[in-house]
């Protein structure tokens, strides 16, 4: 790998006379066959003939490890998980820094929302434009709830820790809460108990913070509400679709998850309780409700492109907010504000998601797992603390061999 620190800049030089075909690697995804769908909109406009190599999310992994790595100059613009890969690909230098091109002042670079431009940029400069977004919501079962004399869903994490386990005690065979447990995945979603409770993967200094005080408190609360109200002889490997199950199979009153996910919830083909699912925001924790929201899919240019004008072009139509609209409407979430406050943009999300998404996104963390280069490999090391709460270990002493192995990952990053 190209170990070079900072970003290029995507200007119009070296355009090369401006190709006139625009070359787009997109992931597989609702998002992409949308924009496919509008694109001889987009090609008559310009007169630019856009091709689009379309691929899994492995696939794309791998394609973009082999080309950017190599200079390639043959991708233009590029969807990638800004999460996931975009810390490696801006220090590598494979993002252009795109702060002429946000200028633009028809399109609206302040539209977007703060957590997810937060997530696409780098060293204080924009190498991306987030297109899909995700916040993490409760849902819950307005059946059970009734049952259990509660009149509205927890709003706080003291309040969802008691209704859980009064669901639990007055239902037998159906847990209270239930959510991600494995080490890697549950730490995406542990994210937003952490923030509540006041922590992050991090401190202010970059320094490993996963065994605060509020982190402490963080990996008991999660460990234990699963431990103490969750389902019986709960594994330590669910990922969201175990967890998902559980919940539409009927067999738990709270879940805490990405609002992306929700029609696994409220569709009858995949749902057993379809009718009685609702939707709240993130429980407030002793810093309140903190939630993150995040870009899943964002564009940026690869800063090796020829052709970075008209590749802007593309992506200037591709977030503009007429098309993020459409998108919205068919059910993607987007990161613009004033989609979200166009009744049109919300028209097709269940009422109650929409007010637990426009909750999230106004205190709502732009990051869901440490800001590092092997993500992966972070996420085993903090998702540790998780798996011994629930086994009922002690969770602050978990969270101090946690911070040292993950303050050793940081230095060594940091080389």
């Amino acid at each position: 790998m190209v170990a070079a620190m900072g970003l290029s800049a995507c200007g119009d030089g070296g355009d090369g006379g401006a190709a006139k075909t625009v070359r787009v690697t997109l992931a597989n995804h609702v998002w992409t066959e949308n924009i496919k769908q509008a694109l001889p909109e987009f090609e008559k406009q310009t007169g630019l003939k856009v091709e689009i190599t379309q691929l899994g999310e492995d696939q794309l992994s791998d394609q973009y490890n082999v080309k950017l790595n190599a200079g390639s100059s043959d991708i233009d613009v590029m969807m990638y998980r800004p999460l996931q890969e975009g810390r490696l690909f801006a220090k590598n230098k494979y993002l252009a820094d795109l702060s002429a091109q946000v200028k633009s002042k028809t399109w609206d670079f302040s539209d977007f929302q703060a957590g997810p431009v937060e997530a696409t940029t780098f060293e204080g400069k924009p190498v991306g434009v987030p297109i899909i977004t995700e916040q993490e919501v409760l849902y819950y079962r307005k059946d059970l709830l009734a049952k259990a004399g509660l009149s509205a869903p927890p709003k706080t994490l003291d309040e969802l820790k008691a209704a859980a386990a009064k669901v639990k005690a007055a239902e037998p065979g159906v847990a209270g809460f239930v959510a991600r447990t494995g080490k890697s995945a549950a730490v995406t979603q542990f994210s937003s108990f952490l923030y509540s409770f006041g922590g992050d993967f991090v401190d202010s200094s970059g320094k490993a913070a996963v065994n605060s005080g509020a982190a402490k408190q963080a990996y008991a609360y999660y460990g234990g509400l699963i431990k103490d109200s969750g389902p019986a002889n709960v594994s330590t490997d669910m990922g969201w679709p175990e967890a998902m199950a559980i919940f539409t199979q009927g067999k738990a009153a709270f879940y805490t998850e990405a609002n992306s996910l929700y029609k696994n919830a409220t569709d009858p083909a995949k749902s057993k309780i379809s009718d009685e699912v609702g939707f709240a925001p993130f429980p407030a924790g002793p810093t309140g409700s903190k939630p993150y929201n995040i870009p899943s899919w964002a564009l940026g240019i690869n800063s090796s492109s020829e052709n970075t004008s008209n590749a802007w072009k593309f992506i200037e139509w591709a977030t503009s907010k007429e098309q993020t609209l459409t998108q919205q409407k068919s059910g993607v979430p987007g990161a613009r504000s004033s989609v979200w406050a166009n009744p049109e943009g919300t028209s097709t999300f269940p009422k109650d998601l929409v007010e637990a998404i426009a909750a999230s996104t106004k205190a709502g963390v732009g990051h869901d797992r440490p800001l590092v280069v092997k993500v992966a490999e972070a996420r085993e090391i903090v998702g540790q603390p998780i798996v011994d709460a629930i086994t009922g270990k002690d969770a602050a002493a978990a969270a101090d061999t946690a911070n040292a192995t993950f303050q050793k990952f940081l230095d060594d990053e940091a080389k």
